[in-house]
Formats: structure tokens, C-alpha cells, sequence
């Protein structure tokens, strides 16, 4: 039987993969699990971004939470991340965002955050999973009644208390600074105007119109090129993106140049590094960090911690050594300092704050750092078994590093989800790229498939 939680919570197409009467399971699961060790009733915080099938989750889940004596505090539409902060702040036992981020409407997920803040472990997840199954098969477990049936609080007052605390993280102003902001029709629609506004910038806002079904179409992160293209037309200083949940952030210089993860960081960290407020100089990412990123942070004087495709790796490394900036390409970057998660909203005022520290233009210090081509090639394979130890495999990635020698690199790994084999290779010179990752994948194919 397939593993329910995938590297981000249950996710898949709403009301056919994903449906409300599992959305019902996993809540009466939660609260459940997280009740078991008091006689008080759980309290489980939901979050959810602008999907049309988002209210139906969360009516599922509330009963589920409710059926199984849990309190529930509906927080509405809000970010990702506020959940996180607002689990913490308000002594939940969990937190469940009902969304699927950057993908598209139709889909949607359920995440949990433990009442720290912080996404579940896999054990915690596993435990949670057999709950569900055996509510599925043979549902048992008591069904309060009475005083001690549920509850619901409608808390329309969450959202101002992440704003107030996103603003607080911030020490910088942005008086006489454009801004272009694209939301992603999601869930920064309401909280990003208010927190740049309230800091002084003159803010464009695009995409901020949801209606349940427009939620990242052509927009947000996964899609900059309305973005840009209204950055210079704006004559902005500045653009920022989010994406349906508003955990990730990538941002448009004012020539209209994408600022990706690998930017942010190196910009966010030599930023840290002048101030004196980086440890031991050191910014955790994961091995498909752009060869640019490794290099620009090296010339910074600083190093760089690798890590396995993940920001809950990312999180895992940084905790574990005190480190206090880390996150991946996709704009999923993580502050410790300020946060348990990715925070979109965080992420773009310290990028803003690192630029007006700097008193140059974004586009100086976008150039901080030279993206390298890149190219992936995915195989589609019978078997992802053993290919590490395959002979031909090996030769034919051993060519390929050789031909690029210092100046790139070849990363070979399996997906996690799917049948395939994803052959990348970075280095200058995109033409020499297409020959080598071909070259290996014709291999992998033939080894392999």
C-alpha cells in the first residue's frame, strides 16, 4: 500500500484522489492522536488558500475534529506559514493548512504542523496514517457526546496577527521604494498589500482578484512573466511573487531579471555576513543549487552545507547546527530566526530590507551571483533500483564531469514520486550541456528501461 503523506503532507485532485470524506478521517485522526495524552480537547488551528474546494476540506475536516472532541479554530484564507507562527502562539496541539501551493486549482492538500510549529516528522506521520486506516476499515474509537462533542471558533482576527508579526521581523522601511506585487490569486492576497503598504513602499499589486479556480494560472512564482513584464512597465524598483500558499518568494529586479532562491540566498547572506549575523558564515541548500550560488557565496568569504532535495532537509541541517539561513531554488526559503517554515512574506522583506541596506539597485546585487545553464533531462525508466552501481552508468557520468572539469557539474538521482531517473548538468556552455545529459540518459535508458 502506498505511503498516504507524500514530502508535503496528502495531496492529489480534489474530490476524486483527495476527497472530503479523507479530509474527515484525518481530522478525527489529529485530534485523536494529539488528544491522547490529556483530558483537555485538542485544539487544531486550519488554514486554507483561495481553491474552490478549500471550504469543503475544511467543513470535512472540522468534523472530523469535532466528532472526535477537538476544538477548531478557523483561521480562513491565510498563508501557510501563519499557521506555523499561529500554532505557537496560540498553544495548538496542531496546525492544518488545506492546500496544494504552487499547483494547479483543481488539485488541493492537507499539512499538519505540530503545535511547535514545525511540520510532523515522518514517525508522527506514519502514526497518524494508521489512525486513518483503521478509521477506514473499522471505526471503534469513542464519539464524545454531550458538553464534550466539538467545537468551532470563527477567528477572523488571525490574519492581523500574522501581519503584525511579519512586519515585526522587519527593521528596515521602504519609503519611496515601487513595488510590483504578484499574489498568485492565493493566499498573500490580502496580508501582502497591508504588510508592504504599512511599511512605506507604493505598491502595484497583479493577481489578487481569486475566485477559487484562477489560483497560480499564469501567475505567481511558477509563472514571473506578467511580473516582470509589469515591473518595467511600472518603472518599479522592485517585483515580488508568491505562490498559492505564500510559503515561497521570488522576486524581479528593476530591469526585470529574475531573483530566484539561489539570489535570495546569497543576497539575504551576504547581507547577514556584513552585519556579523551569520554562523560561522554558513548557508545550507540543497545539491540542486545553481554551480553560480556555490561560487558567488565562496567569493562572499562564506560556505555553503548540501543537503538532499527538501526544505524539510534543508530545516533538519540548520537546526542541527545552529545555522540560521537555508532554502532551495524554488524561493522556499527558510529564516530561523523568525521562523519554523518557509515564509514567503519574511522572505521578501529581508530581500528588500538586504537591497535598501545596500543603497544600490536590486539589479547590483541580482549580479552578485551568475546563474549557470542548466539543463534536466528525465528518464523514464522500468527500475530505479541499482542504477548507482551500474558500470556503464558510472563511465558515462565520469565522461561527462571530465568534459566539464571545474567549470560544471553532472547530478544524477532518482525521483522520489515517479519512474524516472533525472540526469542534470550545469556549465557554461548550453550546446556542450545538450550533448552531455543526452549522452548520459541514452545510457540510462538503455541500462535501466
Amino acid at each position: 500500500m502506498a505511503r498516504l503523506f507524500g514530502t508535503d503532507g496528502v495531496r492529489g485532485e480534489a474530490n476524486s484522489v483527495l476527497t472530503p470524506e479523507m479530509a474527515y478521517r484525518l481530522g478525527r485522526a489529529a485530534t485523536i492522536y494529539f488528544g491522547k495524552d490529556s483530558e483537555e480537547q485538542p485544539l487544531i488551528l486550519i488554514g486554507r488558500d483561495t481553491r474552490l474546494s478549500g471550504e469543503m476540506f475544511e467543513a470535512a475536516l472540522t468534523a472530523g475534529i469535532c466528532s472526535a472532541g477537538g476544538r477548531a479554530m478557523l483561521a480562513g484564507i491565510i498563508p501557510t506559514p501563519a499557521i506555523a507562527y499561529l500554532a505557537r502562539r496560540h498553544k495548538a496541539k496542531a496546525g492544518i493548512v488545506i492546500s496544494a501551493s504552487h499547483n494547479p486549482f483543481h488539485d488541493n492538500g492537507i499539512k499538519f504542523f505540530g503545535g511547535d510549529g514545525y511540520k510532523l516528522p515522518d514517525a508522527v506521520e506514519d502514526e497518524l496514517e494508521v489512525i486513518v486506516h483503521q478509521l477506514e476499515n473499522d471505526d471503534n474509537f469513542a464519539r464524545p457526546t454531550g458538553d464534550r462533542i466539538g467545537h468551532i471558533e470563527y477567528r477572523t482576527d488571525l490574519l492581523n496577527q500574522y501581519i503584525e508579526f511579519v512586519e515585526s521581523t522587519c527593521q528596515e522601511r521602504f519609503d519611496g521604494m515601487k513595488i510590483v506585487l504578484d499574489c498568485a490569486n492565493g493566499a498573500a492576497y490580502e496580508v501582502m498589500p497591508k504588510v508592504l503598504r504599512s511599511l512605506g513602499a507604493k505598491v502595484k499589486v497583479i493577481h489578487a482578484l481569486p475566485n477559487g479556480v484562477n489560483i497560480n494560472e499564469n501567475c505567481g512564482s511558477t509563472h514571473m512573466e506578467s511580473l516582470q513584464k509589469a515591473v518595467i512597465e511600472n518603472g518599479a524598483d522592485f517585483g515580488i511573487a508568491h505562490d498559492g500558499d505564500a510559503d515561497r518568494c521570488l522576486c524581479v529586479d528593476e530591469k526585470g531579471q529574475i531573483i530566484d532562491g539561489d539570489h535570495i540566498l546569497v543576497m539575504c547572506a551576504q547581507d547577514m555576513m556584513k552585519k556579523g549575523t551569520l554562523p560561522y558564515n554558513t548557508v545550507v541548500s540543497t545539491v540542486m543549487a545553481n554551480i553560480g550560488f556555490h561560487k558567488a557565496i565562496k567569493e562572499a568569504g562564506g560556505r555553503v552545507e548540501i543537503t538532499q532535495v527538501g526544505d524539510r532537509y534543508v530545516l533538519e541541517n540548520m537546526l542541527k547546527n545552529g545555522y540560521k539561513i537555508g532554502g532551495e531554488q524554488s524561493g522556499h526559503i527558510i529564516f530561523t530566526d523568525f521562523s519554523t517554515t518557509g515564509d514567503g512574506p519574511i522572505t521578501a522583506l529581508q530581500v528588500l530590507a538586504s537591497v535598501k541596506r545596500s543603497g544600490r539597485k536590486a539589479s547590483d546585487l541580482t549580479n552578485l551571483m551568475t546563474t549557470y545553464p542548466q539543463l534536466l533531462v528525465n528518464v523514464r525508466v522500468a527500475t530505479k533500483e541499482g542504477w548507482e552501481d551500474n558500470e556503464a552508468i558510472k563511465a558515462a557520468i565520469e565522461e561527462g564531469n571530465k568534459e566539464l572539469g571545474n567549470d560544471g557539474r553532472i547530478l544524477v538521482r532518482p525521483s522520489g514520486t515517479e519512474p524516472l531517473i533525472r540526469v542534470m548538468a550545469e556549465g557554461p556552455d548550453q550546446a556542450q550541456l545538450d550533448v552531455i545529459c543526452h549522452r548520459i540518459a541514452d545510457v540510462v535508458k538503455k541500462e535501466q528501461g
